[in-house]
């Protein structure tokens, strides 16, 4: 699959703030990522933009682990939403989200970091709670992938 980047073995384990990585069942891949860290960040997500490539998404970063809730006003694609822990792992899932819909998405608690990617991506590549992420922006010391690791 075209937008499933194969990860070698041993692959260099250095993390990169435009690069996260995902580990499960269905194998493992990457996306090339934007952060949201800051409050104006994560309040504009995306926001008004008419589409986004296959290999990219948008990480959310929290200060502290915390409850979440999205919504779609002003979105303009279809959103798979990852709600993740501090740990790294994928705790929730909402499939494709509907454009410009006001309605809340519940991520639940405990969240320290949400990934979008386009709508239905998700289910086409098996990505399922229980996967787990690493990236740079992540506390390593919790991540259960950290970046040192292979």
């Amino acid at each position: 699959m075209a937008l499933l980047m194969a990860l070698p073995q041993g692959a260099n384990a250095a993390c990169q703030p435009d690069s996260l990585e995902l580990r499960g069942p269905f194998g493992a891949a990457r996306f090339n990522v934007e952060l949201a860290d800051t409050a104006a960040e994560r309040a504009k997500g995306l926001m008004l933009r008419p589409e986004m490539a296959k290999s990219a998404g948008m990480l959310f970063v929290y200060d502290r682990p915390q409850h979440v809730a999205f919504w779609m006003k002003n979105t303009l694609i279809p959103l798979d939403m990852l709600f993740i822990d501090a740990q790294g792992r994928v705790v929730g899932l909402h499939a494709n989200a509907r454009v410009k819909d006001e309605t809340p998405i519940d991520g639940g608690d405990d969240i320290a970091y949400v990934l979008e990617i386009n709508g239905g991506l998700a289910a086409r590549m098996g990505i399922a709670e229980g996967a787990e992420v690493r990236h740079a922006a992540m506390d390593q010391a919790l991540a259960a992938w950290p970046c040192s690791a292979p």
